[in-house]
């Protein structure tokens, strides 16, 4: 196994060098990414325990980007975020479990809304290192996959050729950076 004893120690995530993106199918033949620009959080580690590790993440929903401004306030709109009511799209993990030595399963209750599911997120480790500035830094990236309607996300427009607008499966892509604290 690996050394993990760098990673102790609580942790938040340096949202100038991290990125929450997503990716969706959208008139079944192209997909559509989009990332969100507002979002922080905070890991508890335990390197010689990873199952004791916890993590809290927090995400504006109205920050959502797909550089497209009329999609961006169309997902914003009540058709999809609703995002003057639902407001936070958050993590909070529930169970870490290592599945070798830099890979990790994190299970958490993802919530948006009335609307909370238990996702896994993928975590591959990457690393520790100090930066120029004495800071200490970790890296993880992370993949899931979760079916929008399970969070009220429901609109779509039936193709005449067949299929949907906007496919159900969203993959999620996690690239964070974390300062120790």
């Amino acid at each position: 196994m690996a050394d993990l004893s760098a990673t102790t120690g609580t942790w938040a995530i340096d949202s100038t060098h991290s990125n929450i993106g997503f990716s969706v199918r959208h008139a079944m033949v192209a997909k559509v990414r989009g990332r969100f620009t507002d979002f922080a959080g905070t890991f508890v580690l335990d390197g010689a325990n990873p199952a004791a590790s916890t993590a809290e993440i927090t995400i504006q929903t109205a920050s959502i980007d797909t550089a497209n401004a009329d999609r961006d306030g169309h997902l914003k709109s009540a058709d999809f975020f609703s995002a003057e009511s639902n407001a936070v799209l958050s993590f909070t993990s529930t169970s870490v479990t290592q599945k070798g030595d830099d890979k990790f399963v994190v299970t958490g209750d993802l919530t948006l809304g009335e609307h909370t599911k238990s996702v896994d997120v993928e975590f591959e480790f990457n690393g520790t290192s100090t930066d120029p500035y004495g800071n200490a830094r970790v890296g993880f990236e992370g993949e899931a996959e979760i079916s929008r309607k399970d969070f009220g996300l429901d609109f779509n427009v039936a193709l005449d050729t067949g299929g949907v607008l906007v496919g159900d499966a969203v993959k999620i892509v996690l690239d964070i950076a974390a300062i120790k604290q």
